[in-house]
Formats: C-alpha cells, structure tokens, sequence
C-alpha cells in the first residue's frame, strides 16, 4: 500500500479527568474522546473528517500531528508514527486550527511568506513555483501586500492555507468549516494529501 498516506487502525484516545466534588474530595473520570476509528487516505486523495462538536475531530488531527500521543491503536502519516517522530513529521505537514493564524499581525502576507520561506529552507525555485500557483489558486494576487491585520477572517484563513502550502507540506489539514471553506474561495481548492 504504498499509495496509503494517512492511516489509521483502532485508533483511540482516552482523558482521565479530575473533578472537585467537595471540600478536599476530587472525582476521577474516564472520558473516552477518540473511540477505536480506522480509515486510510491515498496520496492525492481530497476527505472531509465531519461531525458533531465533541466527536473527537480535533483531538484525532491532534494526534495525527504527534501533539497528542493515541491511548490505542496505530497511526501513520507518511510513514511515520506522529507521536514518535513529531519535528520530522512537521516538516511535511501543514494544519491549520480554527482561526488561528501563524502570520505575523503586522507583517504583509508576502513577508510572512518570505520568513516562512528561510526558516523552512525551502528551495527558491521551488518556493516561487508554490507562491505563483497558490495566490492564482486562492485569488489572494491583490492582498500580498496588505498587512495581515487589515485581512477580513475569510482572507486571513486563505492566507494562513497558504502559508502552510508554500512550505510543500504532503498533507494539510484545516479543523474547522469555517477554515475550511474560507480557506476555499476558488473551484478545485481544498484540503488534501499528495507527494
């Protein structure tokens, strides 16, 4: 299967949560968050991971990140377990949680893309090839030189997206609809995994 790019098989994830319930007394609690989910996805392949608040999306994108370690189960991302191999796995990755951003406020898009650019080493011809591709794929030609705090949330989402793409990430990943479909302004754009 080596065309698979995230797997996961029996996956879970379980809190142990403390609660006050009196003076001195403290309740323990098993809260089970991820329960034994499987599923793969190829590389190039496009998924939407829905469902209710509470039903365990974000926590299971957690710890395909390797920024929490599965109680169960057994997980893949580029062949690499997350947890064990977080920095490596960062380098081929890119997420973006809700609204958070990784630009900087006050900086044009464009410089936060030139930083994102040194600090990841990506290679100038190929940083320029991304850079061109993704402002015509996101519409984003007219707002490089905006500063990101005068962005409206839709734009700010699109910008952070792209952020992450032009370091050449093999998979990126938004949390949120919102994220997700701001993230989206242009036919053919969205979320996937590839090489």
């Amino acid at each position: 299967m080596d065309d698979v790019f995230i797997e996961l098989d029996g996956v879970e994830k379980v809190f142990d949560v403390r609660r006050k319930t009196g003076f001195l007394k403290r309740e323990r609690r098993r809260v089970r968050a991820v329960d034994s989910i499987s599923f793969t996805v190829a590389r190039g392949e496009m998924v939407g991971y829905i469902g209710p608040n509470g039903a365990g999306k974000s926590t299971t994108i957690k710890m395909l990140t390797g920024i929490l370690t599965p109680s169960g189960g057994r997980l893949r991302v580029a062949g690499i377990d997350p947890s064990r191999e977080r920095r490596r796995l960062a380098h081929r990755i890119g997420v973006v949680f809700g609204q958070r951003t990784t630009l900087w406020w006050d900086l044009p898009l464009i410089d936060s893309y030139k930083l994102m650019h040194r600090m990841y080493r990506i290679p100038d011809a190929r940083y320029r090839e991304n850079l061109a591709r993704l402002t015509e794929l996101l519409g984003l030609g007219d707002l490089l030189d905006v500063p990101v705090r005068q962005l409206s949330s839709a734009s700010g989402c699109a910008g952070t997206s792209r952020r992450h793409c032009c370091t050449t990430p093999r998979c990126c990943t938004w949390t949120s609809r919102r994220s997700a479909w701001t993230s989206s302004p242009r036919p053919g754009c969205g979320s996937s995994c590839g090489s």
